[in-house]
């Protein structure tokens, strides 16, 4: 029997560019964290009332509450970007990714990492990501907000009469298309395969739960896909109203 091989932090005979994968997740995550860090913290800039454009980073808006302390910073993103940052910090593909990218755990198939034991997902901190299943409730509860957004940016008012009419901008495409990226995202959720499974192991003894299951699996065999385009196209959502809102980018009325 030939002995483990024990490999030092990077240490490798892979010949191929194995890092390509782990930094550039490394480098979108924390592109996208600090962005929408920053977004969150600014409080305004997130909506466009004349054409009912409202950030995904701030949907559902909220008011600042009376109880809310006058020397502490407030911004609607607060009460939001919890959930669904709680349901991607948790998926089942994100976490193989930053635990990689991240942590070097490892930083890739036959790579040295740089410890030695193994804890896994049964201790502290690790365990709390069991709670995936509880943060797929609350998302699912979000893509209801956000695509009632899209409808209300069907409607465009006039500054100068103040009516209102039907149309279609480009804000609307870019909130329409956020929503249909979440909504593939979020319905390919492995743990929403197992919920809408029925919980069972043998599923041909349930046909209806068995289409159910398959139907949300043609989502999940390109998790990773509507995970990152979902990822990159919420934030450009939150830019785009941004830039809006402040004068930079105009938002054009096709119909």
């Amino acid at each position: 029997m030939s002995l483990p091989v024990v490999r030092h932090f990077g240490e490798t005979t892979r010949r191929d560019r194995w890092w390509i994968q782990p930094v550039a997740v490394f480098l979108g995550f924390s592109a996208f964290i600090v962005y929408a860090t920053w977004a969150a913290l600014q409080g305004a800039h997130y909506s466009l009332p004349d054409h009912n454009l409202l950030s995904p980073f701030y949907s559902p808006e909220f008011d600042k509450p009376g109880w809310w302390p006058s020397w502490l910073m407030f911004s609607p993103a607060f009460f939001i970007l919890w959930a669904p940052g709680g349901f991607r910090f948790t998926c089942y593909y994100y976490r193989g990714a930053y635990y990689k990218a991240f942590w070097a755990d490892p930083p890739s198939c036959s790579v040295g990492e740089p410890r030695k034991s193994y804890w896994g997902e049964r201790s502290l901190p690790l365990v709390l990501q069991n709670v995936h299943r509880f943060f797929l409730y609350v998302a699912l509860f979000f893509l209801v907000f956000l695509a009632h957004d899209v409808y209300k940016a069907l409607w465009f008012k006039d500054p100068a009469t103040g009516t209102v009419s039907f149309g279609v901008g480009v804000g609307t495409l870019v909130l329409a298309l956020n929503v249909g990226l979440l909504s593939s995202y979020t319905l390919g959720c492995h743990s929403l395969r197992h919920l809408v499974g029925g919980c069972l192991d043998q599923l041909t003894r349930a046909p209806a739960r068995r289409r159910a299951y398959n139907c949300v699996s043609c989502l999940n065999k390109r998790h990773m896909f509507w995970a990152w385009c979902s990822l990159f196209w919420v934030g450009f959502s939150d830019l785009y109203v941004r830039l809006c809102s402040m004068g930079v980018w105009t938002d054009w009325r096709i119909l």
